[in-house]
């Protein structure tokens, strides 16, 4: 029966950047339900602006965990609250990006196991152009996917990256060998999702989670005075408007290869 079960395909539901306990409030509430109703299998959330709206916390990651979120991906705001150190040495569910340098605790990939589904590769990639300068992702993620190869035909990509020319082009590269590549970081969902030639699916931005009546899930005001003045300002995070926002693909277990992409932008009031 295993064997025939690895068969059946896989739906994923990828969460884009979760933002402050509006964020944590519409993962809570939200994919218990998506997951009766959608019928997802895997849920994947980058979860690197849950705390306060920047970085995360095991008290955020516990949270979001029990929501249904089978793993954690996160960026360039990894290192935003210092006890995110347990989270890299101890969850095993919990990634950062796979070009750090060797030796930086933590993983940058996964492999998820359950029951009756194929197994699922997971990594988490981020980008060099306009960010912090870490080691090439084209490199790394080929090393990664290489390694996952061995173990999972079902392979998931977070690239959290800014520029959508690095986003497209990672995408490109390793279409037909990963099931899909998504990008995060920008908190702007883009309306550019397909399946390219190889079975790969993509979407440049998963847009973010949490308070959509704001500027990238902070108060309005603030940022406004912050553009007219140059001068430093605190940006709380929003609280209207809130909404989880994602992609559901469904992959092929047998081939790993994208059967369906579909954009979510869900108002928490909405179910």
């Amino acid at each position: 029966m295993r064997g025939r079960d690895i068969l059946l395909p896989v739906k994923i539901l990828f969460i884009g950047d979760i933002v402050g306990e509006p964020g944590r409030k519409a993962v809570r509430v939200l994919v218990p339900r998506l997951k009766l109703s959608m019928g997802l299998d895997v849920v994947i959330a980058n979860g690197e602006n849950s705390a306060g709206g920047s970085g995360i916390t095991p008290d955020t990651a516990c949270e979001i965990f029990a929501a249904g979120v089978d793993v954690i991906t996160t960026g360039d705001h990894l290192w935003d609250q210092k006890e995110v150190s347990q989270l890299l040495l101890e969850e095993a569910r919990f990634l950062r990006p796979a070009n750090y340098p060797p030796g930086t605790p933590g993983q940058g990939s996964m492999l998820l196991q359950k029951e009756g589904l194929a197994p699922v590769g997971v990594i988490n990639l981020q980008g060099r152009t306009f960010m912090a300068p870490l080691e090439n992702p084209f490199l790394a993620a080929k090393k990664e996917v290489g390694r996952l190869q061995s173990m999972a035909r079902v392979i998931f990509v977070d690239f959290h990256a800014e520029a959508t020319s690095e986003k497209i082009a990672l995408a490109r590269m390793l279409d037909g060998r990963v099931s899909a590549v998504v990008g995060t970081h920008t908190h702007v969902q883009t309306a550019d999702e397909q399946i390219f030639e190889g079975g790969t699916a993509f979407l440049c931005d998963a847009g973010f989670t949490g308070p959509h009546k704001s500027v990238l899930g902070r108060d309005i005001d603030p940022v406004i005075k912050r553009f007219l003045s140059s001068q430093p300002q605190r940006f709380p995070v929003s609280k209207e408007d809130v909404r989880l926002q994602g992609v559901v693909i469904e992959v092929d277990g047998a081939s790993g290869l994208a059967q369906n992409i579909q954009r979510v932008s869900i108002p928490l009031n909405e179910i």
